[in-house]
């Protein structure tokens, strides 16, 4: 027991020993301090991520099956060690040469192949690992496949050169993303954590909603959007978030289903929330070669809308069952909040700040990171009257180090990912499913839309919202664009979903962690979370038909539909809860999600028809309620 607690101890410093160089070359990269090529770093960022994988992630209960698992890790320590110091001292000579490349050089690639995928079922998952396995093989049994699957043939150098010594393969645009933006990101967040400012954003969350109906869980909602944004993992969100708001829902008289479904519907929007809005959006900005603000822009009128959707739901369910003001928060107050602690909100304002003014994502953050070690200093010494040098030090290695290991599985999904988009590119793949997809739907881009809504929750069930967006972005963007959707609207259509994948049954992740949480069902809070969520499965096709939603469009045209889909969607969070201000029948539900539709949807008519049912819908309610209260009265 002694002997393998030691190893475990060892393990660990390892692990916390590369975790945090590699946080650190990537700061230093971004302050200037240390400068190197596109390849390498993408080469070392890789290496980093994949050892840290075999080193944490394996059989524990001890057995047969442990024992050949410590072997395979062993063996994928090593691999991953040779292939990536190997391709270090011979990429210049591969470049210089012209992409010439020697025996060895296929050999360590086929190996870092099947590493990579080995990798990749220890990190994402077995789905993930298949579909790359079935990319990787398909060019040498596309000859032999029927009809639109049918392609030339490829040699063996050929496929592992692309994969191995190009940047179109495991080295290519996806890591790179992961290099760049989503690592920094993700240190950011954890120095957030780890120097209070995620605490802090708790208590500004509350200050706004503590004096109103439902305040838990419009506190819940605030709070998972403002982490969510800044994490991009709806999962990882609600375990933080959720464990803090989830039991303070139930206390004021939420069901624990209804608890956990909110929870999960508001951390999985913080994914489409600006300016950060977790991961995807950078690769998304990257791959349709638009600067990030365009994507924030784009991104933020939908992002209201369906934050006000889960908000409509909370309150009427609050006014249904007549809750009361919650004491949940005690003295908590904006001016509190704001005297105490208002030095840790200040590098959030500036990374937003630096966003809006053009500065790049990455160079934000690492700004960001440093106010908020300059701010912390004082402001500690402020609060505590003095300022514990020590304590300062480990809150930074234990930020370097987590922010690192956030990035492990990300990081490997996008490796995973560039085998799928190198295959596609060499063979034209990507092309011909977008020609299937067009042939299916026999010209008709809502049936387009309707084929890429389910590949894309079907894809982001199994995945994490980036990986599915990078295969999504590779395979059925390019149908969607070539059927007349604009290359942003297309980009947006499969991001979306595939960020509500997490909520969306049979397999919803971030619903199964709210359910843990609130110790409830899991499949009964997946369908709540659904249900709950089902504005959002409408957005994207009204923004692909108008993209006014995406504020491309004149002012007025842009106002009058943001204003008609807030109306609208407030009349669809009525019908899901059955209250408009009295309780809803079955045939006044019926209508408010016919008038939600209308209104949302885009055309003057359609939501003048929305308008005036929904009004209609709303004098009725009035009526009763009337009448209930002088039946009451009397």
């Amino acid at each position: 027991m002694d002997a393998e607690r030691n190893i475990k101890k060892y393990n660990s410093m390892v692990v916390g020993a590369i975790a945090v160089a590699v946080s650190l070359f990537h700061l230093l990269n971004v302050a200037g301090v240390v400068t190197i090529s596109t390849m390498p770093m993408r080469v070392v960022h890789l290496c980093a991520m994949m050892l840290i994988i075999f080193l944490t992630k394996g059989v524990k209960t001890p057995g047969v099956k442990r024992s050949i698992d410590i072997v395979v890790r062993t063996v994928g320590l090593i691999l991953t060690l040779v292939c990536s110091i190997y391709l270090l001292a011979r990429y210049e000579d591969i470049a210089n040469s012209g992409g010439v490349t020697v025996t060895m050089d296929i050999i360590l690639g086929a190996i870092m192949m099947i590493v990579v995928l080995e990798a990749t079922r220890r990190s994402v998952g077995m789905v993930l690992a298949i579909i790359a396995a079935i990319f990787l093989v398909y060019p040498f049994v596309g000859p032999y496949l029927p009809g639109i699957l049918s392609t030339r043939n490829y040699s063996l150098t050929r496929i592992i050169t692309l994969l191995f010594t190009t940047s179109e393969g495991i080295y290519g645009q996806p890591i790179s993303v992961s290099a760049n933006y989503i690592i920094i990101f993700c240190i950011y967040g954890a120095f957030l954590s780890s120097f209070g400012a995620g605490e802090f954003l708790f208590k500004f969350s509350s200050c706004f909603t503590k004096r109103f109906v439902a305040a838990s869980a419009k506190t819940s909602i605030i709070f998972c959007a403002l982490l969510g944004m800044i994490s991009g993992s709806a999962a990882g969100v609600v375990a933080v978030a959720g464990s803090l708001t989830i039991p303070m829902m139930i206390r004021e008289n939420y069901t624990k289903e209804e608890a956990g479904a909110i929870s999960a519907v508001a951390a999985t929007g913080g994914q489409i929330m600006p300016p950060i809005m977790g991961a995807a959006a950078f690769i998304m900005a990257s791959i349709i070669g638009v600067p990030y603000l365009e994507i924030m822009k784009a991104a933020a009128i939908p992002a209201i809308l369906y934050f006000f959707s889960i908000f409509v739901i909370v309150h009427l369910l609050a006014k249904k069952r007549h809750m009361q003001k919650a004491e949940t928060f005690g003295d908590v107050t904006f001016k509190s909040v704001i005297k105490e602690d208002w030095p840790l909100g200040i590098p959030i304002v500036a990374l937003i700040i630096m966003l809006v003014v053009g500065y790049s994502p990455f160079k934000a953050a690492f700004w960001s990171i440093l106010a908020l070690l300059v701010v912390y200093i004082p402001y500690k010494w402020v609060k505590d009257k003095s300022f514990d040098v020590k304590d300062f030090g480990k809150r930074i290695v234990v930020a370097l180090r987590q922010g690192a290991t956030d990035t492990v599985s990300i990081a490997i999904a996008c490796a995973a990912a560039g085998i799928i988009s190198g295959i596609l590119s060499v063979t034209g793949l990507s092309v011909k499913l977008a020609s299937l997809i067009v042939e299916i739907s026999n010209g008709h881009l809502i049936i387009a839309l309707l084929l890429t809504m389910v590949i894309s929750l079907i894809l982001g069930m199994g995945l994490p919202t980036t990986a599915a967006y990078l295969v999504l972005a590779s395979v059925i963007a390019p149908a969607l664009v070539q059927m007349g959707a604009s290359l942003l609207a297309a980009h947006m259509f499969v991001f979306y979903f595939g960020c509500i994948s997490t909520i969306t049954p049979p397999v919803a992740l971030a619903s199964y962690v709210a359910a843990g949480i609130a110790k409830a069902n899991l499949n009964s809070v997946g369908y709540k979370a659904f249900w709950y969520g089902i504005v959002s499965f409408l957005i994207p096709y009204v923004f692909v038909y108008g993209e006014a939603l995406l504020m491309n469009g004149t002012v007025i045209e842009i106002i009058s539909t943001s204003v008609f889909a807030i109306i609208g969607t407030m009349a669809i969070g009525m019908a899901i809860v059955g209250y408009v201000l009295t309780d809803a029948n079955a045939i006044m539900r019926i209508l408010l999600v016919i008038a939600g539709v209308l209104m949302i949807w885009v055309g003057l008519a359609s939501s003048l028809t929305g308008t005036a049912i929904f009004v209609a819908i709303v004098l009725i309610s009035a009526y009763q309620k009337k009448q209930r209260k002088a039946v009451t009265a009397a």
